[in-house]
């Protein structure tokens, strides 16, 4: 065993609790974590056509964090620094875990997780549906902090009738993958008492894609519907294309909704819900026909006739860190403690959510371990405290495209540098240009020079602090003047 985990249960042993039925008992945590969810497909957001009525109802109970990011847009990495609160390339994670050429690779079993430590607290833990942290026995779910599992350790399941782990064994399912995994958190709720506190994790599939076939009731409203698009006017765009996977979108992210409303309610039935702290979030945004393309960070063109491939980007691939990649749907509610409709537009991470998850129950971490992120519970509570708003984001692609992206956002500048394709390097000002529009880099202004060797400078600090393995290829690009 090593020292971290021996460490968890020292601190098992010298924190445990004789029993939690007492006012000051800690509540218990639902962390819905979405797969796909775009931050714009919320009513809550202004989309003319998402049907979120339950999504809409968190927000109006709870606090609306509007500027919440992942520092990786796509699902592994993203997972991984939610667990263990480090960047992808600290945990040798830094795309996707592709099944049959990276089997091996996973979430080590040496990293302490938050559901570990809450477990260790007392907590009952559960993990309902998606994993994508490793197959292998080491990396399993019940090794990582939770006492029980059913689901999938791979990136996806089918849309209906898949097959997923329950028990310990591989079993078919039949009917839909989000109402099945509701199903197996209905079951689990039904199964806790007040004596001990519980944290939920439900790890939807949807909304990733495929989308089709839903249930009628959640397509029902989109099969006809002609949407509103982004961005009509971008050249060469497929708008046809772009209508089409929009309504099957929509449809699959009001499937969540439905069942995010089961959700709510089986915690008002059970009398379980002013004690429960309810979290909306996704591992990563999507993109709809936005700035030409759809997908997340490894996203792909939607145009009639796509760019040229370049060396290390295939044509019809475009890897990006725009803001609705990075950027998530995030919403708390905490009854009695959170001011209903309060909106927190502090810039928050992925990574944030260890400190802030054990300072919500009242945890300790273990004193060897370090988090990135910070805790943002004050936040939550209505209290000004001081808070970077600046973020720091990484995506080195490795199956589709080839890329080393290191990205240093402000809330009024966003520098992107990919140091395996330089050509591709953009420079948005989000201030003016939310949408990311134009990109500024090799401008002459003087004072846009100035922020951009600001950012650069602060993408190689990071960098360096994280140990990144990429680090040589841009220090070499900062010293030729690339």
């Amino acid at each position: 065993m090593n020292a971290s985990k021996y460490l968890l249960l020292l601190l098992c042993l010298c924190a445990a609790r004789s029993g939690f039925a007492d006012d000051a008992s800690p509540p218990n945590i639902v962390f819905i974590f979405t797969d796909d969810q775009a931050p714009w497909a919320l009513g809550a957001s202004g989309h003319p056509h998402a049907s979120t009525p339950h999504m809409d109802r968190l927000v109006r109970e709870g606090a609306y964090l509007v500027n919440a990011f992942t520092t990786t847009p796509v699902c592994s990495p993203s997972r991984a620094g939610l667990m263990a609160s480090r960047y992808g390339s600290e945990l040798g994670i830094t795309d996707w875990i592709r099944p049959g050429r990276e089997d091996d690779l996973g979430l080590h079993p040496s990293w302490v997780t938050w559901p570990e430590i809450l477990q260790a607290h007392g907590y009952a833990t559960a993990l309902i549906g998606k994993w994508h942290l490793g197959t292998p026995p080491p990396h399993h779910p019940t090794r990582t902090g939770f006492d029980h599992f059913m689901g999938f350790l791979t990136g996806g399941t089918k849309v209906k009738d898949p097959i997923l782990e329950a028990a310990g064994e591989k079993t078919p399912f039949e009917g839909f993958t989000t109402d099945i995994l509701t199903d197996a958190a209905l079951d689990f709720l039904k199964e806790q008492s007040s004596a001990q506190p519980f944290l939920l994790c439900l790890h939807y599939r949807a909304p990733h894609a495929p989308w089709l076939p839903l249930p009628e009731e959640d397509w029902q409203p989109f099969a006809g519907l002609d949407p509103t698009i982004p961005n009509p006017d971008y050249p060469l765009l497929d708008i046809e294309k772009v209508k089409r996977v929009t309504r099957e979108y929509l449809g699959s992210v009001a499937g969540v909704d439905r069942n995010v409303g089961r959700l709510l309610q089986a915690l008002e039935d059970s009398g379980q819900a002013e004690r429960t702290v309810v979290i909306f979030t996704s591992d990563h945004g999507y993109n709809m026909g936005h700035n030409g393309i759809w997908h997340k960070g490894n996203g792909h063109w939607i145009l009639t006739d796509p760019p040229p491939a370049t060396p290390n980007v295939p044509r019809g691939q475009r890897p990006n860190m725009y803001d609705n990649s990075l950027r998530v749907p995030t919403i708390v509610r905490w009854p009695g403690v959170v001011e209903p409709g309060s909106v927190i537009e502090e810039t928050i991470s992925n990574l944030d959510w260890y400190p802030t998850l054990l300072s919500i129950a009242g945890a300790s971490p273990v004193p060897s371990t370090m988090q990135r992120g910070g805790d943002f519970s004050p936040l939550l509570k209505g209290e000004e405290i001081p808070w970077d708003n600046n973020f720091y984001a990484e995506y080195s692609t490795h199956h589709q495209s080839r890329t080393h992206m290191r990205a240093y956002r402000t809330p009024h500048w966003k520098l992107v540098r990919d140091f395996l394709n330089p050509e591709r390097d953009e420079l948005f000002h989000l201030a003016d240009d939310p949408a990311e529009t134009t990109n500024h880099l090799g401008s002459e202004d003087a004072s846009v020079q100035k922020v951009t060797r600001m950012l650069h400078a602060r993408i190689l600090a990071h960098m360096r602090e994280n140990g990144d393995p990429v680090l040589p290829l841009a220090e070499a690009a900062d010293a030729s003047g690339t």
